[in-house]
């Protein structure tokens, strides 16, 4: 996956085509979370330093968008994540599972018409879907989820928050209170280039306040290519976390691959 997306960056790097003013729009498209657009993005997290023992994670996040049309004026935009994970064992210094975390379920009720603020808010579902208990929550959970953000050209500028509690599952397991909230400032270029900040911060409401925020700082850029008549969004980002949980990772990096399928 790595070395895919790695390949196809240099070819949407070195391309002489020229973009047409649909490309350019895809571009800010891909970065409105409540865009009426499908799209399958694959998103690769890799977490570095984790534990006395400074292991690695990978996550990869498979996360389809499908908007519905609703009515004239409202359209609903599920975005489900269905997370691919290796969780090592911090303990010790190899070993680990690998196998299929917790789902989480979005729907967005937003309006069709553009007003200059951008908005979107429904319920986030999390599904206990993990293949082993080191890999999620055991847990049912839900929660609101709200979404805002300005597109002031050349600028996409948001937040999506979201907290989950839970309320079913295995009664040995600790309860989940978990809060989400992620901006993004995107400036985009021409070609199709943009530069991006998206940073994922989280509290867990359970742990002690010194193990509570993942805070993490940093961005990177993306560029919307065309494999074929396929348009897909490539972007890489690093972060370094400025406040962490004792055991948490250090710093970040993410790649992802967004393929997309406009009407």
């Amino acid at each position: 996956m790595y070395k895919t997306i790695i390949v196809l960056l240099i070819i949407g790097a070195i391309t002489t085509n020229a973009y047409s003013q649909s490309e350019q729009d895809l571009a800010k498209k891909t970065q409105n979370p409540v865009a009426d657009l499908i799209s399958i993005p694959f998103q690769n997290n890799i977490d570095f330093n984790i534990g006395p023992n400074n292991r690695t994670r990978n996550t990869l996040n498979i996360q389809p968008v499908i908007p519905f049309k609703i009515s004239d004026n409202w359209n609903v935009i599920t975005r489900t994540i269905f997370p691919v994970v290796y969780q090592p064992d911090i303990t010790q210094n190899s070993g680990g599972e690998f196998g299929l975390g917790d789902t989480t379920f979005t729907a967005f009720l937003s309006p069709r018409k553009d007003s200059g603020l951008i908005w979107g808010i429904g319920p986030a579902l999390l599904l206990p879907t993990a293949t082993d208990e080191t890999l999620g929550t055991e847990k049912w959970g839900a929660g609101p989820s709200f979404v805002a953000l300005i597109t002031p050209n050349p600028w996409v500028m948001g937040f999506l928050a979201s907290n989950v509690w839970s309320f079913a599952g295995e009664s040995d397991r600790e309860d989940v209170n978990l809060f989400t909230f992620q901006y993004f400032i995107n400036y985009n270029l021409p070609s199709g280039w943009y530069l991006v900040s998206a940073p994922i911060n989280t509290a867990n409401w359970e742990a002690d306040s010194s193990d509570r925020w993942t805070i993490p700082v940093g961005g990177g850029a993306g560029k919307v290519v065309k494999i074929g008549n396929l348009p897909i969004n490539l972007q890489s980002q690093v972060f370094y976390n400025i406040e962490k949980p004792e055991n948490g990772p250090e710093w970040q990096l993410r790649l992802q691959m967004q393929l997309l399928f406009p009407k």
